[in-house]
C-alpha cells in the first residue's frame, strides 16, 4: 500500500497568519525522509493554502513522486500541464466548501473532464479521478480515459467518526448521522461494501484504484483488507497529529498501520 502524504495543512497555517511558517518545503523534505512514497497536494482555485510557487518549488524539490489534486478549470490545467506533475487527480470543487465534499460528478461534467483529461494526457500526465465508491462512476471514469481512480472514503469516515469517535459530541457533530448505533452500523457496513465493490469493479476494468478523504489512525486498517486498493491519501488526521507527535513520527506511525 502505498502512503501519498497530503501536505495541504501545514500550507492552512501558514495562510492563516501569511508568513512562512511553518516552511511546506520543510513539510515536503521531512515527510519524503518519514516513508512516504507520495506528495499530494491540492492547488486550489481560491488559493487558501497551496499556491503557484509551492508546487512549483515541491516539483523541483522532492524526491518522490507529486500527485497535484486540481479542478477541471482551464486556468488550473494550464498551470498544471506547465509543472508536469507525476500525476493529475480532477477533484470538484466549490469555494464554499470547508473540504472537498463528494466525489467528482463524472455524468453531469463528463465532457469538461473529458477535455482535461485529454489535455493532460498531451502534456503526458496521468489522470486519476476523485469520484464516489459506485459501479456505474467506476465504468463512466473508464470511458473518460482516467488511468486511475481515487474513492472518496468521506462518507464511510463520518459514519465512523459519528459511531466511534467523538464527533456526535462535539460542535461538529453531523445533523443527519445522528442516528441510533444499529442504524450507524448498518450504514458502515454498506459504505465498505460500497468500497469494496467499486475496487473489484475498477481493477475489473483495468484502472488502478486509490482512496482518501477522512481517512485516520483509527479507521484506515478497513482500507488494508481491500487487496485492490494500492494507494492511499491522507492528510489532515497526519497533520493533527503532528501537533503533539512531530510531523516524521505522524508519518512513520500511519506508514506502519498502511504496510501490508
Amino acid at each position: 500500500m502505498n502512503l501519498g502524504v497530503n501536505i495541504d495543512h501545514v500550507a492552512v497555517l501558514r495562510e492563516a497568519r501569511r508568513v512562512n511558517d511553518p516552511d511546506i518545503l520543510q513539510a515536503m523534505f521531512v515527510a519524503c525522509e518519514s516513508g512516504a512514497d507520495q506528495i499530494t497536494i491540492h492547488l486550489r482555485e481560491d488559493r487558501r493554502h497551496i499556491q503557484d510557487i509551492d508546487v512549483k518549488n515541491i516539483m523541483i524539490n522532492s524526491k518522490l513522486p507529486v500527485n497535484l489534486e486540481c479542478a477541471i478549470d482551464k486556468n488550473i490545467l494550464d498551470i498544471v500541464c506547465d509543472m508536469k506533475p507525476h500525476r493529475a487527480t480532477l477533484v470538484p470543487e466549490k469555494r464554499e466548501e470547508v473540504t472537498t465534499e463528494g466525489g467528482l460528478d463524472v455524468f453531469n461534467h463528463s465532457s469538461k473532464i473529458c477535455y482535461a483529461v485529454e489535455k493532460l494526457h498531451d502534456s503526458l500526465i496521468p489522470v486519476s479521478l476523485f469520484v464516489d465508491p459506485t459501479m456505474e462512476a467506476m465504468q463512466k471514469s473508464k470511458e473518460l480515459g482516467a488511468e486511475m481512480v481515487e474513492l472518496h472514503t468521506g462518507a464511510f469516515a463520518n459514519i465512523f467518526a459519528m459511531l466511534y469517535a467523538n464527533l456526535s459530541h462535539s460542535n461538529h457533530s453531523i445533523k443527519e448521522l445522528e442516528l441510533p448505533r444499529y442504524k450507524l452500523e448498518t450504514m458502515l457496513e454498506n459504505e465498505l461494501k460500497n468500497i469494496k465493490e467499486a475496487s473489484v469493479y475498477a481493477k475489473k476494468l483495468g484502472l488502478e484504484v486509490a482512496a482518501g478523504h477522512g481517512l485516520n489512525y483509527a479507521n484506515v486498517h478497513y482500507m488494508m483488507d481491500i487487496e485492490e486498493i494500492t494507494e492511499l491519501n491522507i492528510g489532515q488526521s497526519i497533520i493533527a497529529r503532528s501537533v503533539f507527535s512531530g510531523l516524521s513520527e505522524a508519518i512513520k506511525e500511519m506508514k506502519k498501520l498502511t504496510t501490508r
